[in-house]
Parts: structure tokens; C-alpha cells; sequence
């Protein structure tokens, strides 16, 4: 389908489902299988570990100190990205690294690995290699590269997606185009990148707040896309430098944590070291419980590229993020959509009195609300919020 959307209202472009609603049906007869989740991630943070008794790296040390982070916290997944094999052949793995030792690992630990691969290289061998990946108990594959959206890169897409399913393996299409419709055919592809992400801050300025207030219009009414937030090195304009190996984002630390919120994908990234979450409880008690697949969406403000209010519900709780351009704001949010006649929980993160000038600074409290009441949220610039609401037992 070619379609165009229409909203009355900015908000309700960020709450609309016709793409999925135009998309060919379920192809999958089994979808038990299929698990969403969180994703500890190593090549944004470029596997920068510290406080460690072993030399950080692409090794099989460096993976279990990952492998160990995603257990303590409840992470599903945890992906093995670019250098753990030759990115021409999938079965020439790095001496640095046992694979198999590493999957069973993660078996012990309740975290599942996911293996990176070049889209070429996996049309190559893509039968032998799914069929090993299943063998060892792989739970999935980030293909990346394609870079393009003719009908050859699209068949693959199907193609690709079809056989990681006949071999239960969850897919996250990497250096990809817009997701068309094809998750719901085949709903182990979880997630799609196809946006200027957070990656580019490792080597430009391009990622701003103002674009991160951009692409929830845009780029994610066609479907989940993998942004990859969750930096915990974070800078204000004039502080921020792009560094490769110890990259930072622009904009506070809770417009990080909003985004896991604001922005929709069902494999989510913690993209920093787990070294730097480890140092951070407070931080780390919102990212191991906010759920990646949502019941309910609500956006309650929003104005493109400057400003964003949006609230998700899963199972008996409410989720609540916002984020701000450059420009600081002070919020009054209205609980209208927390059901009366019970008292909630809420427990905030907020950018802190001198985020403006440290942006990693920011404020955890608990206060209890009502359904009706009207809570007030300042923003830095660049800055965030986010909220969970819990009924009160």
C-alpha cells in the first residue's frame, strides 16, 4: 500500500495503527514463542567496561560480565554486534570468543544471545547458518547493511524473516528501510532501525533534541524503530563533543530514560556499558521494569519538534514520558486517564535543578496521586520525564 495520513491533531499522528491496519496478515502458526525485551548492547558504548578484573573487549570475559549484568537485572537479551566473527563468514568466529560456551551461559542466566551478521553473508549461508544458530540455542539475529529497498532487498526481507521463524529466532532489522507492514506476517521481526538513531552521535551533532521530537511524527508512524536510547554520559549543547569510543548524547539523562516510553519498539536497547548502569541503582530500577510492549496508548500533549507527552499501559500500570527540544519547560500533566477511586503510586524521574548545566543531573521521587489531579514536571532543555503509576495495594 502507498498511503497518506491525515490528523486533526499533531498527537493523534503519533497514536495511529493503519500501517500495521493495511499490513498482510499473520503468516506464523505458532507465535508462543516469540519474546520481546530489553537488550544489553556493546557496540554503542564500544564495550567500554571499567571496574573489571580482566581487559575489556570482544571476548568471551567481556560478554559474560554483559551476560551477567542482563541476569541481575531481568534483561532478556544481550547482543553479540560486529567483530565476534569475520563479517564475511559467520563460521569463522573470533579466537577471543567461544560461542557455544557463551550460549550456554546465557542458558544458566535466563538471557538469551542475539548474533549480528551482515545481510550478505547471511543470504550466503543462510540455511547452514540459521540452522547452527537454532542448533546451539541462539535466540536471534541483527541484520544490518541492507541499506536499500528494491524489490531484491525487499524479498530478502521476507525471505530472511520467514527462515528465522522456522527456527523460532527473533529478528532486528538493522541499517534498514521504514518497516512496510511485514511484522505482522512475521511478528519475530521486533523491531526495525531505519531512522537516524542514536549511533549517529558517535561520530556527528546530528542527533539533537529537536530531531528526537521529529521522528515520532515521522519516522514512527510506520512502525517500532530501534532508536537505541539509554546513554548515561549526557551533554547540553555547547558540552557535547562526538567521541567514537566513549560517545555521549545531547540532552539530559530522563530525556534518555523518556524515550523508552515516547519511542515504540519491542526490543529495546540499554545501549551504555553495563559499568556505567551498575553505578546508577536509581536509573537502573526504571530501565529493568518499563516494558518494551504496551496495551494502551495515550499521547496527552504534543507539538512536532518541540515538545511530546505520551502515556502506555501495561497490565495494571501506567507509563509516562516526555521530552523537550532545547527549549525548558514546565508541564501540568492531567491524570485523567488513571482510573478513579484508588489511590497510585507515582514514582518519578525528573531532570534536576542544574541539568541545564550538568545533564546527566536528575531527581527520583515517590509521592501518591489521584485520578483528576493535575501534576507539574519542570523540563531542562534538552530535558525529560518519566513516571510510573502503580495502584496502591
Amino acid at each position: 500500500w502507498r498511503l497518506i495520513v491525515l490528523a486533526q491533531k499533531e498527537e493523534d499522528l503519533i497514536s495511529t495503527d493503519i500501517v500495521y491496519r493495511l499490513s498482510p496478515p499473520l503468516e506464523l502458526k505458532d507465535t508462543s514463542w516469540i519474546k520481546p525485551g530489553k537488550v544489553a548492547w556493546d557496540w554503542w558504548n564500544a564495550s567500554n567496561l571499567f571496574g573489571v578484573d580482566f581487559k575489556s573487549g570482544i571476548n568471551t570475559d567481556t560478554y559474560k560480565f554483559y551476560i551477567d549484568f542482563a541476569s541481575k537485572y531481568g534483561i532478556e537479551y544481550v547482543i553479540l554486534d560486529e567483530g565476534w566473527s569475520d563479517p564475511s563468514d559467520l563460521f569463522r568466529v573470533n579466537p577471543e570468543i567461544n560461542l557455544e560456551e557463551l550460549v550456554r551461559y546465557g542458558q544458566q542466566k535466563n538471557v538469551g544471545l542475539i548474533l549480528w551478521c551482515v545481510w550478505l553473508t547471511l543470504d550466503r549461508q543462510m540455511d547452514r547458518a540459521l540452522d547452527y544458530f537454532q542448533r546451539i540455542g541462539v535466540k536471534g539475529i541483527k541484520v544490518d547493511f541492507m541499506n536499500r529497498d528494491d524489490q531484491k532487498m525487499v524479498n530478502f526481507y521476507r525471505r530472511c524473516a520467514a527462515a528465522a521463524a522456522r527456527r523460532k529466532l527473533v529478528v532486528n532489522f538493522h541499517g534498514a528501510h521504514k518497516p512496510v507492514g511485514l511484522r505482522r506476517a512475521f511478528p519475530n521481526i521486533l523491531t526495525k532501525e531505519g531512522v537516524l538513531g542514536l549511533e549517529y552521535s558517535k561520530w556527528s551533532a546530528q542527533v539533537t533534541p529537536e530531531h528526537d521530537l521529529l521522528i515520532p511524527f515521522i519516522r514512527m508512524l510506520a512502525g517500532p524503530m530501534d532508536y537505541t536510547p539509554g546513554a548515561m554520559r549526557n551533554a547540553q549543547q555547547k558540552q557535547f563533543r562526538a567521541i567514537f569510543d566513549l560517545p555521549m548524547s545531547q540532552g539530559t539523562r530522563c530525556h534518555q530514560l523518556a524515550m523508552y516510553v515516547v519511542y515504540e519498539s519491542p526490543l529495546q536497547m540499554l545501549c551504555d556499558s553495563p559499568s556505567a548502569y551498575l553505578k546508577e541503582p536509581e536509573v537502573m530500577e526504571f530501565l529493568a521494569d518499563v516494558p518494551t510492549v504496551w496495551d494502551e496508548t495515550l499521547v496527552l500533549e504534543a507539538r512536532i519538534g518541540d515538545y511530546v507527552v505520551v502515556a502506555r499501559k501495561n497490565g495494571k500500570r501506567w507509563f509516562l514520558g516526555a521530552i523537550t527540544d532545547w527549549t525548558a519547560r514546565q508541564l501540568e500533566l492531567k491524570l485523567d486517564f488513571l482510573e478513579r477511586g484508588k489511590l497510585w503510586l507515582a514514582d518519578i524521574w525528573q531532570d534536576g535543578p542544574n541539568a541545564a548545566r550538568y545533564a546527566a543531573d536528575y531527581q527520583y521521587r515517590r509521592i501518591k496521586v489521584a485520578s483528576g489531579e493535575n501534576l507539574k514536571i519542570s523540563l531542562a532543555p534538552g530535558g525529560g520525564a518519566v513516571i510510573r503509576f502503580s495502584p496502591e495495594k
